[in-house]
């Protein structure tokens, strides 16, 4: 079961295990298309509906994935679609994912935190009551750690005090009340594992890009979302609609911000080794999810470098942060367990530049440009809803 099935990771997860012979089967409310349609956005690669992709998928592989539209908040659906499907193992992708988004106004703050936290919540109680063998695979972020002057272990740390010694669960350090929900994910996790011996692998996962995985790649029906705008799109995606349309790429403030960065195809396989190889009852894992780690001013110098092979003049401009970050910090995140466990990464590359560029060219006239402006701050986060400047910078 993907939860969270229609969206970026979440599509190419689906697709990618269907391929392999996993039987699958995708429960999504299809949120993630409404909140484009709230703020006026739009994903430059021009997506299929939901009903459209699972039936295209079917005819380019011969394989069926089911589709169960629906809201995991919702107990009574949820319970459903678990006693039908039974499964042996809950991808679970579907909760509000921009930090930016949860920073818009109150109203998309508490939505986020309800969203998420009691999503999983029911998830567990499912799994608990439901489907007792399965094994929870939930999506994580890096962000929960922060930028702490110490190396970002995988999940815990073993610290000695006044001559005792515990392991214990890395210390968390959000930055909106996205990745605070993600952090309240982490310890109702922690506490169901104990307390009702559930098997849960917690992916802390990095930034991703990519469009391009073998599955999505098929059938132009097949296409990903690729979401370049402020509230949504990722700093490597940003810079990439702005080369091609000739803006400065917009570095937030000083540019130090580093992070974990990994390919879409990483992602998938990341999640497949998950599943293949899956926490004993009563365990939590944790994995940091990322490849590699760059800076924000690296991304911008490597999508320069390759723009300038294409014959494009880009320009970087250093814009004020709307963020509340460290913009210049200490950054060692540990990433071995599922090295151990095979994954073979791809690393970001000229070519994988190169195809981020063609894209953007390729579907320039869908690119608007006011979108790619930072337009969410988050000093200014007030209780008065924010709508109609969330997407575009006055």
């Amino acid at each position: 079961m993907v939860i969270g099935g229609d969206g970026y990771c979440g599509w190419a997860t689906a697709l990618h295990l269907s391929a392999r012979g996993y039987t699958v089967s995708i429960v999504d409310n299809l949120v993630r298309r409404q909140y484009d349609l709230q703020l006026g956005l739009d994903t430059l690669t021009p997506i299929a509906s939901a009903h459209q992709r699972v039936r295209t998928w079917g005819e380019v592989s011969g394989k069926h994935i089911e589709l169960q539209i629906g809201d995991i908040c919702d107990w009574g659906f949820l319970e459903e679609v678990f006693t039908s499907f039974k499964p042996d193992a809950v991808v679970h992708f579907g909760e509000q994912r921009s930090a930016p988004y949860s920073m818009i106004d109150r109203a998309r703050a508490v939505y986020t935190q309800q969203n998420n936290v009691i999503g999983t919540i029911n998830v567990m109680f499912a799994i608990k009551e439901l489907a007792p063998e399965c094994h929870l695979v939930k999506l994580g972020t890096m962000g929960e750690y922060g930028t702490p002057n110490i190396d970002i272990e995988e999940g815990f740390i073993t610290i000695n005090h006044k001559g005792r010694t515990d392991t214990l669960p890395f210390p968390k350090q959000a930055s909106s009340f996205y990745h605070l929900s993600k952090v309240h994910d982490s310890h109702n996790i922690h506490f169901a594992t104990k307390t009702w011996k559930l098997a849960a692998t917690d992916l802390n996962q990095g930034i991703v890009y990519g469009v391009k995985t073998e599955e999505t790649d098929a059938d132009r029906r097949l296409i990903n979302r690729f979401d370049y705008d402020g509230v949504f799109g990722t700093a490597l995606n940003r810079f990439v609609v702005q080369a091609a349309v000739g803006h400065p790429l917009t570095v937030y403030g000083k540019g130090g911000q580093t992070r974990g960065f990994l390919d879409i195809r990483d992602t998938v396989r990341c999640v497949q080794l998950a599943i293949d190889n899956p926490a004993d009852r009563g365990e939590m894992r944790v994995y940091n999810q990322f490849t590699e780690q760059f800076s924000v001013n690296d991304i911008a110098g490597i999508v320069q470098k390759a723009g300038s092979k294409v014959g494009l003049d880009v320009q970087i401009q250093s814009v004020p942060n709307p963020r509340v970050e460290a913009e210049e910090h200490y950054y060692n995140a540990q990433h071995t367990k599922l090295m151990s466990l095979g994954l073979e990464p791809h690393l970001l590359g000229d070519n994988i530049i190169d195809s981020l560029l063609n894209f953007a060219i390729e579907y320039k006239e869908r690119i608007d440009k006011d979108l790619i402006k930072p337009a969410v701050n988050f000093r200014e986060t007030g209780s008065r809803s924010a709508t109609m400047k969330a997407a575009v910078s006055s």
